[in-house]
């Protein structure tokens, strides 16, 4: 580019993103005089999924800005919780965030999520189809225009995921009521609709069931519920929501 030059720097936050020599402030950039201030973000690395408000001068700017010679341009960070508007809150998921997904399931969150790998365009076109969230660590992804929202997950340890996905979306929280395998919603059962479903061991061990109404898989609180029970209670410690039954 051989252009109008800006200094542009980015939040700590958004730092992993840039080149090495672009994380410890502002730095010059050349543009192309034609090119919008979200396609140089994007250029340096951000995915506009990432990127706040955009301050040139100190004044806050659209992404449609076109950047004039000697602006200075600060990218913030999302603003935490982060507001969803146009459609209620619901998450997609990618093939490499299972783990996530069935973490927020069991959160109560409406978390869709795609186990096999589709590919990026039909999953920018199901985030578009579905008013979903689109959750990922491929940043690539991320900058598909056909995206309805979006969000880079930052870790690939699943408890952090799931902390940054209920600090930054702040998602009402209603444990023990979706399915984990699914997504449908789950209701409660007696021992006699579900019983043809049951191993002997589990019939005559437990008495409370739930089954979910899209996919008819029945639950009770079975072996794993413990460690479950510790997933649900520390996430409702740190981000509230509705009382574990």
């Amino acid at each position: 580019m051989n252009g109008p030059e800006i200094q542009i720097s980015f939040a700590p936050g958004l730092r992993l993103f840039v080149p090495a020599d672009r994380r410890s402030g502002r730095t010059a950039v050349v543009t192309d005089g034609a090119s919008t201030l979200g396609h140089v973000v994007e250029s340096l690395g951000v995915p506009l999924t990432e990127a706040g408000r955009l301050l040139v001068d100190g004044r806050p700017v659209d992404v449609s800005h076109i950047p004039a010679a000697g602006e200075t341009v600060e990218v913030e960070g999302v603003e935490r919780p982060q507001p969803v508007p146009g459609a209620p809150l619901r998450f997609l998921l990618d093939v490499h965030l299972g783990t996530l997904a069935r973490r927020l399931r069991l959160l109560g969150v409406d978390a869709a999520y795609e186990s096999e790998d589709i590919g990026d365009p039909a999953l920018a076109a199901l985030s578009a189809r579905e008013q979903r969230v689109m959750l990922s660590r491929d940043r690539g992804l991320l900058r598909r225009r056909e995206l309805w929202a979006g969000a880079y997950v930052y870790s690939d340890r699943p408890e952090d995921q799931l902390r940054d996905v209920l600090e930054r979306f702040a998602p009402v929280l209603t444990p023990w009521t979706r399915c984990t395998a699914c997504n449908g919603e789950l209701t409660d059962a007696d021992k006699d609709s579900v019983r043809e479903r049951l191993e002997h061991g589990t019939e005559r061990t437990y008495d409370v069931f739930a089954r979910c109404t899209a996919c008819e898989r029945v639950y009770w609180r079975g072996a794993h519920h413990a460690r479950l029970e510790a997933i649900v209670t520390d996430a409702l410690r740190e981000f509230g929501g509705a009382a574990a039954r």
